[in-house]
């Protein structure tokens, strides 16, 4: 019995220029090889397989039942290959032109001065960023990223990528507080004024809170309604009331004191942020770079704002 070894690229190559071009010289003159060596790279090949892939008479070479079957294959592989091949190089290649960028309203400004440092590391990029918290249509409206904050509708057309999870937790103005009661539990929520989000669906965003070792949802007593998450930053930063945040959206505002977290043992975990991107062509160098960026800034460990105490009583 002979011993049978795997096809060898070449081979394949030169099989395919064969079966396409029905000829062994034109073959050899589209590969850049010559009769003889195309000759003997398919008589391999077909050693290799235990099978006659052609029919060859002078005036003609006609590929057998087999050698059909096995074009279909190999044409499929060596596509794939060369695509593979494309792809790589496109990751290599320096990441140019202009990128849109459709973020939620305070997230993304939470992100904006992040791209001072893609920008520095990719200089021939250009990026045109949308702050808006309704769905977009990355495909309708030619974006080529879309980021989006909790559950997404389901699309064969995209592909999502998550970029991080998130937390939400009870934030308010110091001046607030010191105007109002003392806040040592979340009963005292319900004499507390509120500046609650209204998404996308057009519900009003109730608050889901951690008690204990149970979760709770409350509807807050609502004296400002905003269906745009900046909006609901800045307000409770005003002093409007308290707001349910995601934690890297307050982060900053802690940092320089606008917000105090409310009940920091109350904070639960919140949703996904995903990057939606269109399926109409392969992933470009200049999107990936991209999409990279913001999963590398979101992955980085959010600094604690304060420890996971009761809140004291603030006056």
């Amino acid at each position: 019995m002979t011993e049978r070894s795997d096809a060898q690229i070449s081979d394949i190559v030169a099989f395919i220029a064969v079966a396409q071009s029905g000829s062994f010289t034109r073959a050899a003159e589209d590969i850049g090889s010559s009769k003889s060596n195309v000759g003997k790279a398919v008589q391999r090949l077909e050693a290799s397989l235990g099978t006659r892939l052609f029919q060859r008479t002078t005036r003609a070479v006609r590929l057998t039942e087999d050698g059909e079957t096995y074009l279909l294959a190999a044409k499929e592989a060596i596509d794939g290959l060369r695509d593979a091949e494309q792809q790589l190089a496109s990751r290599r290649a320096e990441p140019s032109g202009r990128v849109k960028i459709d973020l939620p309203a305070g997230f993304g400004r939470l992100l904006l001065p992040s791209f001072i440092e893609l920008r520095e590391k990719y200089p021939k990029l250009t990026l045109e960023v949308a702050l808006t918290d309704r769905m977009s249509d990355p495909v309708g409206e030619g974006w080529d990223v879309v980021v989006r904050i909790g559950a997404l509708p389901e699309d064969s057309e995209m592909t999502v990528r998550r970029l991080c999870n998130l937390r939400v937790g009870l934030y308010a103005s110091p001046d607030y507080l010191a105007r109002h009661e003392p806040i040592r539990g979340i009963a005292d929520l319900a004499t507390h004024d509120a500046v609650v989000f209204r998404g996308p669906t057009g519900r009003l965003r109730h608050w889901t809170l951690r008690d204990g070792d149970s979760i709770q949802e409350i509807a807050p007593n609502a004296v400002l309604v905003l269906a745009d998450g900046q909006a609901l930053v800045d307000s409770a930063v005003a002093g409007f009331g308290i707001a349910q945040i995601h934690d890297r959206v307050a982060q900053p505002y802690i940092e320089d004191g606008r917000l105090v977290q409310v009940l920091p043992g109350s904070d639960v975990e919140g949703p996904p942020v995903h990057a939606i991107i269109s399926l109409g062509q392969k992933m470009a160098a200049k999107t990936r770079a991209v999409v990279n960026h913001l999963a590398e800034t979101l992955q980085k460990p959010a600094p604690t704002s304060s420890p996971k105490s009761p809140q004291k009583p603030t006056r």
